[in-house]
């Protein structure tokens, strides 16, 4: 949060700071919510700024780059920048000349949840929600079915200007609001979901610009009642942009999983939306290729509509596993248009293995250490 900034002088601070750019981003650091505090008094510039990164370099770099900022303003006879930093696991420290101790865990935003992973992809239209919604549902399984002590399975669904993830489980009542103005997710095959399609009407389009997107995803994350998780999917929409840094800002991700099809330009542009993950320091776990082929059931011959291999190659570029591939499948097309994912609704036919097979494979990666 931007603390207000009432006079002419503090106001010159946040302009200053427009020219601090997040490393490896065009925009900067004010527009991405980074600074918690800025102040302005008796020639003294104060700011403190706030992000999530489990690589050193950038903390320092911000407060390097921050401190030469407001010193070029007129004015100012002396800088003082806070960089308070918070762990993948939440743990947090503060760059300064006094350093504070961190709030600890605490703090960290869903601390009950075990693992959290983004699925994500460079460009639309690649099944990425499908894909998350299925995956939900087969690690709702996997789980439930292999754990004594069982807590649950969750999608948070920050594709905000298309939220497809309720059609697509079949949830469709709107959230209440349970005590201390928290929201309670719906839950649907095991899953609880939280998602903009269920709290604005079904026709109404969401037209935000950027601080509405991260500051949506952040009450998603500290105003509903997720309680105890064992896991949590973060449908991210396609890009690279608003909701993809301010996730990584906001949430302690175990990782990201990239989803593509085969095509030359699904691939191409899923390794550059794959490579912001890096810029921000969330490991990779793997990538999904979606719509593999289309498979004569009679025959068992597979033929490969939108090409071969890309996902096996995207996964090779960017050195991660290379975690399965689906088939391009009726079923999973009439299991997301009537509610029901092909895990769930036809648990037994190739797709569902294949998703199913999938998530065993994310879920050794993520419980390896």
């Amino acid at each position: 949060m931007i603390f207000p900034l009432f006079s002419m002088d503090k106001e010159t601070l946040l302009s200053s700071l427009e020219k601090v750019k997040y490393p490896g981003f065009s925009r900067d650091i004010v527009s991405f919510g980074l600074v918690r505090e800025a102040s302005f008094e008796n020639g003294v510039a104060a700011v403190t700024l706030e992000l999530t990164s489990s690589d050193s370099t950038i903390p320092a770099q911000l407060k390097k780059e921050t401190e030469e900022a407001l010193s070029s303003i007129d004015g100012v006879e002396e800088v003082q920048v806070s960089v308070v930093v918070k762990k993948g696991q939440g743990s947090s420290s503060n760059q300064s000349s006094s350093a504070n101790e961190g709030d600890g865990v605490s703090n960290r935003p869903l601390p009950e949840v075990k693992y959290i992973v983004a699925i994500a992809s460079g460009k639309g239209g690649v099944g990425k929600s499908t894909v998350t919604v299925n995956l939900a549902c087969a690690f709702e399984k996997l789980l439930r079915e292999n754990n004594e002590s069982f807590d649950g399975v969750g999608i948070m669904d920050c594709d905000v200007y298309g939220p497809s993830v309720p059609l697509l489980i079949g949830a469709s009542e709107r959230p209440e609001v349970i005590g201390d103005n928290l929201i309670q997710p719906v839950e649907n095959f095991g899953v609880k979901v939280i998602s903009m399609g269920l709290l604005v009407d079904e026709e109404a389009p969401v037209v935000w610009r950027g601080p509405m997107v991260m500051k949506t995803i952040q009450q998603f994350a500290s105003n509903v009642s997720w309680g105890k998780l064992d896991l949590m999917l973060i449908d991210l929409p396609p890009g690279t942009g608003d909701a993809q840094l301010s996730l990584a800002q906001t949430l302690p991700l175990n990782g990201a999983v990239i989803v593509t099809t085969p095509q030359k330009a699904a691939v191409d542009v899923a390794r550059r939306g794959a490579r912001m993950f890096e810029k921000v320091s969330v490991p990779l776990l793997g990538v999904v290729e979606n719509m593999s082929f289309l498979a004569d059931e009679e025959t068992g011959t597979k033929r490969y509509i939108f090409g071969k291999g890309g996902g096996p190659a995207t996964a090779e570029a960017l050195e991660t596993p290379f975690l399965g591939e689906i088939a391009l499948d009726e079923r999973i097309r009439l299991g997301g248009d009537n509610g029901i994912p092909v895990v769930v609704s036809n648990a037994d036919g190739p797709s569902a293995k294949s998703i199913q097979k999938i998530a065993e494979k994310l879920w050794a990666t993520l419980t390896a250490d």
